[in-house]
Order: C-alpha cells, then structure tokens, then sequence
C-alpha cells in the first residue's frame, strides 16, 4: 500500500489544476447528515400535546380541586391524542378490519363516560406515545438511506474527443471516460485507465488505510480521491454502482420484517373483535332478561375497563424501558423496546473487522532500526516523524503521534515534497531523510533487507512496513498497523459463552489482516474481502440455517448487514451516520465489553416480560371472570385494573438498578464469587 498521494500520471498531468486537498479523515468516509427533527412530526407534536395535558391535570385531580379546573385539561388529553387514532380506526373499519388501537378510544370513552376520566386519559397518552415513537423511527430510518445517496457526488468530469466536459452521474454509461481530479469522491463503479493515487474506500470496503490505485485497479463510486489524479473508464451503470446497491439492500432487508408485523397486527384484530363482541354481548344479554339500562350499561363498561390492555401493555415496556435506560447510563443506545427485546434472541454473532473490533486508525507497532545505522528506536522515530510531520497522511499522522507519545523533539524539516509511488522526502538537520514504502520492485512477502534487524514481510508484520532512509541510505523500518481493540478477546469470548458458537469475522479487507485479528480475539471462522452484498449473503446464510444473527459493525459497507440481521448494534465514535441510523444499537463509547453485557440486560428483560405477562393474564382473568359470574363493583374492578398495572409497572423498573448491569457485566457471578440474586 503507498504510504502518500502520488504524483499525476503523464497523460493527465497537463489539464488538471491542483485544489486544496482535504485529508483522508473518518469525517469524509460517512455520508452527509440529514435528521428530522422530532416536533417536526405532527404524531410528536399531538403526543407532547396529550402528555402535558395530562400531567397538568393529574394534581388537579388528586387535589380534589373543582372539575372545571381539570376537566378542559383532560378533554385537551382526549383530543389531541385520540383523534388521529380515531379517524385511523374508522378508516380501518371502512375496509372491514378493527385494530387495538381504536379499541383503546372506545375504552376512553367508555371509562369516561362512566366517570373514569383519567383511565381513559391514561390510554390516550400511552398510545400517542408509542405512535409518535414509530413515527420518529420510520423517519429517522428514510433520512439516513436519503444521507447515503450524497456519498456519490452530484457530478462527474467526463473525458471526451473534444475535451472535458461536467455532467450528471446519472447520465453516465458503461464505458464512458471520467476525470478524477485530487480530493474529488469518485463518481461512477469503475476500472482505472491512467494515474496512479490512492482512494479511501472505507465506506465500501472497510479497509482502514486509503488504497493504492494504479491502472486496472477497480474503483468504487462515492469513495474519496487522494492527490492524484485518475481517468477512469465506467463499467457499471450508476443506478447498478455498489453504493446504489446498499441502499436498495438497506430498504429490502427492511421490508422483511413485515412478516412479523403482519403477525402482530392478526392478533391485535383478534383480540379487539373479541372484546368488542364480549362487551356488546355483555350489555345486550342482562337487558334481554329485564335488567335495566343502566346496570347493563355500568357492567358493560366495567368489563371493557377491566379486559382493556393497560396492564399488558405496561408488562411488556416497563422491563424494557428500564433495560433500555440502564444500558445508556453504561454507554449502550438501544434504539426502541423491540430492538432490546430482539437482542436477547440472537444465538449467533457476525462482527466487523475495522473500526468495530480493530481501533479503525494506524499505529506504530514496532520501530526497528537497521544494524550500524548508529540510531536507536526514539532516534529512528524522531527522524521519521520530523520528516513526515508536514503530511496530513493518516500514516504520517500516525508516526507522528507515536513520537509525541514518547516526548521526542522533532527537528524542523525543509524541503518536504511527496515522491510518486515512494512516500515523502524532507531535509531534516541537514541531511536528506526518505519515509516511505519498500520498492514496488521488491517482493514484500518474502524480501529480508541484510541491513536491517527486521524482516519486511507484512505477513508476518502483520501490517504496513515503512522504510525510512538518510542520505539514500536505509536507517530502519517501522511498522504501522490497524490494532485490536484491547477488550475485543473478551469480548469474543462473552459472545461464545452467551450464544453456544464462535463468533463469526466478516470483513472487506483482506485476509492476512483478517486472519492477524481473528488469531487475536479468538475467532475461528473468518470470511475476508468481503463487498456489502457479501456480508449480507453471509448473514442470510446463517439465518437460513436457522440462527438468529447478531451484526456489529461501523461503517455505510455495513449497513445493509445491519439491517439484513435479527439484531445490529453499531460502534458509536467512529461509525456511519447510516450504520447508527439502521443498527438496533449503538456502543456509544466503543466499549466493546459492553455488547454481550448488554445482550445479558436484553435476556433478564425478557425474563421479567414473561413474568409481567403472567401477572396481568391473571389478573384481567380473574376480573373478567368476576364481572361475568357474578358482580364485580366499578371501584374494586379499577382498583384492580390499576393494581395489576402499578405491580407489573413496578416489577418491571427492577432493571433500573445498577446491579442489574453489573450482575450482567460479571456474566452472572456476585463480586463475592456467590450466586446471582434473581431478578
């Protein structure tokens, strides 16, 4: 791999200027941010509309303050967070189907029209809620696959007989020329003609290191240029490009999820039906046989209020939302309560190699210098880094700030230039200093310099090898690699004790990389240069096979694996606005450990799922039976309605407490080396 930006190649030279060249950061790898805003959804707006309401009129109502004073507050509550619901649920019976929600209206209405307002007010607010919550998701999820269409630039040069001439990439054909100037991102998939520079394809490929392109090289639309400059022949129609193809996985492996909603929405039909059939049932059948109006209508509705769902749906959230709540204190988003519920179901991992289990950045990881060159490892690392301390390479940066993390003074440098194919040449104290990589006309993989302690093999290096010579003379080489992050093995390690197998490597970059991580974490089975549709094809086959996949990863490459998955979570720092849009998670401080901790969290939260759904079964059971073989009193029917509902709410904030974290953190053992309590 060339160590700097080459020199333009010799028929492209002549036409090009040279603009300022922006550095190869991780801030030019991802795609333009594009985030609604969240009151800019009008579900949002009526559900923080509803919700204030609410709790405006809840110490009103305790206070035994006048029904004026907090009626208007709660009709406001009704209002607001009932019509859109409501008006949906018509249209829904226009087409012949009844759902929950507009269940949950009649409900209101009906606790409401026997006095109990603040039920009814209850269940407005609780779906508002988790409508403007989908809302938000949906949103969210369409701004992120728009951002990544802005990795590919608007606008290519293309080459022609007559000269040069801009025109938009969508109106690029297979076999048109391009002119790709330094710094410029690359507008169409393609094959290189002429010029020699190198390309940050991290969003492609993953690879931590811009790579050397030479002609025949392939090229990536959306990848970002170095300084040199290319023409480059088109060989895929943009709307087939690689990054094209990302986004069109992204929005497929959306799509099928369907199934499950469409389960979810049976049942959710299923239920309201019955409700509704057992509550007209229950009011006309004691007015057949003369009861009057009223008590069939109060026993109606008592059983309406009682069978309602607010104990079930508080069943599920509460253990969720405290998992939810509790992984952000340790750094762990998880993005909504059926993305912490799907990530205790996964039994397989699928992890990404760079920037997820690999730091994502070069360093130096062994300065060796040459036998009688009369320097230590501070003296050749000082000489490098004074030599390199005018790039902005990511490998200059990075034996920079090994030098400053030992404190060695950097001698002044004149004369910097960037040699082509070969690295950087700079006057340091007055001798010429040359930092860069080994001849191309060497054979790296096996060639040992005699002059030199070590050997130049990158296999072996496991990374990049640099030469630093003086005076045309070799002084020493160093070594710069993409390293593992420190709590990857263990992390590896959680993984397997948590899912029964070994994780799984996937990663664009290339073997040898990948095989040097795998050794490292504990990793056996390891699938390397790998595309995005690679990826994906790996997850779908372990999901064909019948395992549910976990996918960690950091880059846009990775996206449609995340989304491909039954659960994604992202690396925070470093990762892709489309990658932390589409994960299921996000490690915000890029803690590793804390994936299979917060996989832990997810189990106990489903645990405790399990046990509410018991207790609100139970409960709506015993009430129901109650109001029909015999005569359930309105208050005790609320009193237990809202009992059930206080209890399994109660059970389910457990997991607020910090040693639920921690418990899961030490992989179920007490710091004492006892038993876990259970939760």
């Amino acid at each position: 791999m060339s160590l700097h930006a080459f020199m333009y190649g010799a028929r492209v030279s002549s036409t090009l200027d040279s603009p300022p060249v922006p550095s190869l950061d991780a801030s030019a790898r991802t795609a333009p941010r594009r985030r609604t805003r969240v009151l800019a959804l009008p579900e949002a707006r009526w559900a923080l509309l509803a919700t204030a309401a609410f709790l405006s009129a809840l110490p009103l109502h305790f206070a035994d303050a006048p029904g004026w004073t907090y009626g208007p507050l709660y009709a406001i509550a009704y209002l607001a967070g009932g019509w859109e619901p409501l008006l949906a649920g018509l249209r829904a019976l226009r087409g012949k189907t009844l759902d929950v929600d507009l269940l949950m209206i009649v409900a209101a209405l009906g606790a409401a029209a026997i006095g109990q307002v603040l039920d009814g007010a209850l269940l407005i607010v609780i779906f508002a809620t988790s409508g403007a919550l989908e809302a938000l998701a949906t949103a969210r999820t369409a701004d992120s696959v728009r951002g990544l269409l802005d990795l590919a630039p608007a606008t290519a040069t293309r080459v022609t007989a007559d000269g040069e001439e801009s025109v938009p990439v969508s109106r690029l054909r297979v076999g048109d020329e391009l002119l790709i100037r330094p710094g410029e991102r690359i507008g169409a998939d393609g094959r290189v003609l002429d010029g020699t520079s190198e390309a940050d394809q991290a969003t492609i490929t993953g690879e931590p290191l811009p790579v050397l392109k030479t002609p025949g090289d392939e090229v990536f639309a959306g990848t970002l240029n170095g300084t040199g400059a290319l023409r480059v022949r088109v060989e895929r129609d943009p709307t087939d490009s690689v990054i094209a193809r990302i986004v069109t996985l992204v929005e497929e492996a959306s799509r099928t999820k369907a199934p499950t909603q469409l389960f979810i929405e049976k049942i959710e039909q299923r239920y309201a039906v019955g409700v509704v059939a057992a509550t007209l049932t229950v009011f006309a059948v004691p007015l057949a046989f003369g009861a009057d109006l009223t008590g069939a209508l109060l026993r109606a509705m008592t059983f309406m209020i009682v069978a309602s769902p607010c104990a079930v749906v508080l069943a599920t959230m509460p253990p969720l939302l405290s998992a939810i709540a509790t992984a952000g204190r340790h750094g762990v988003l998880v993005k909504s309560a059926l993305a912490m519920e799907r990530l205790g179901e996964i039994d397989t991992a699928a992890l990404d190699k760079t920037g997820t289990l690999t730091e994502g950045a070069p360093e130096v990881t062994a300065v060796r210098p040459a036998t009688g060159s009369g320097l230590d490892e501070d003296a050749l690392l000082a000489l490098a880094a004074a030599a390199e301390h005018p790039s902005e390479h990511p490998l200059a940066r990075a034996i920079v700030a090994a030098a400053r993390t030992r404190d060695l003074r950097l001698a002044p440098a004149r004369d910097f230039a960037a040699k082509p194919g070969h690295g950087v040449t700079a006057t340091v104290d007055g001798r010429v200093v040359t930092v860069g990589r080994p001849d191309p006309g060497l054979d790296t993989d096996t060639h040992t310099d005699a002059n030199t302690n070590a050997n130049t093999d990158t296999d072996v290096e496991g990374g990049t090898v640099v030469r630093v010579e003086r005076d045309g003379a070799l002084v020493g080489t160093l070594v710069l690699a993409d390293r593992p992050r420190t709590d990857a093995a263990e992390t590896a390690a959680g993984l397997t004790a948590l899912t029964g197998t070994s994780p799984v490597l996937l990663t664009g970059d290339n073997p040898r990389a990948a095989a040097q991580v795998a050794t490292a974490t504990g990793i056996t089975d390891v699938r390397a240069s790998l595309l995005p549709e690679d990826k994906v094809t790996a997850v779908r086959e372990l999901q064909r096979a019948g395992r549910k996949v976990l996918f960690v990863g950091d880059g846009v490459n990775d996206a449609p694996a995340l989304a491909a998955a039954h659960s994604g979570i992202a690396m925070g720092r470093a990762g892709s606005d489309l990658a932390l849009e589409t994960a299921d998670a996000v490690v915000v401080r890029d803690e590793l450990a804390a994936i299979p901790a917060v996989v832990r969290l997810s189990r106990a939260a489903r645990r405790l799922v399990v046990q509410n759904l018991l207790v609100a079964g139970t409960f709506i059971t015993v009430l129901v039976l109650w109001d029909l073989l015999g005569h359930l009193p309105l208050p005790l029917g609320v009193a237990g309605h809202e009992g059930s509902t206080v209890l399994v709410g109660l059970n389910g904030l457990r997991l607020l407490r910090e040693s639920a974290w921690r418990l899961r953190e030490s992989a179920g053992r007490r710091p004492d080396g006892g038993r876990p309590r259970a939760l």
